[in-house]
């Protein structure tokens, strides 16, 4: 299946979100924070199919961390994640570098769905294209 970067601080959270996308079959790296997620992404040179992040976290916001990895592996999918209106809006400008952004809380099943429509879409050209498939 697929190779997945989930990074999030909320130990709770990370470690559901793992487990439901384990039991997808795909391989899933955590952290939990935005600094140690791009340095996971360096040490494989960005070789996800996924990353998936919460926007506030400690150390490196998942905006700061969307544009570190949208600069340096630009068909890397990021889609984001947040329980708060404001920071959804803060991640709108990101729109030509992130796929979208899913609103916590979120069931197994309703994150499982959406990450495999996500992985399902055409390797996207560039992040715009992605945008328009997840829109």
């Amino acid at each position: 299946m697929a190779k997945l970067l989930i990074a999030e601080d909320d130990t709770g959270v990370r470690l559901l979100v793992e487990r439901a996308l384990r039991l997808e079959g795909h391989d899933v790296i955590s952290v939990e924070d935005g600094e140690l997620a791009l340095e996971m992404l360096e040490e494989h040179d960005g070789a996800f199919d996924l990353l998936l992040s919460d926007i506030r976290m400690p150390a490196m916001t998942g905006i700061e961390l969307a544009h570190a990895a949208a600069e340096r592996w630009p068909d890397l999918r990021i889609q984001l994640m947040t329980g708060y209106a404001e920071q959804k809006e803060a991640a709108e400008d990101l729109a030509s570098i992130i796929i979208g952004v899913i609103d916590k809380p979120f069931s197994l099943a309703e994150i499982r769905r959406h990450i495999g429509r996500i992985l399902a879409m055409p390797a996207p050209r560039s992040k715009e294209t992605a945008a328009r498939y997840c829109a």
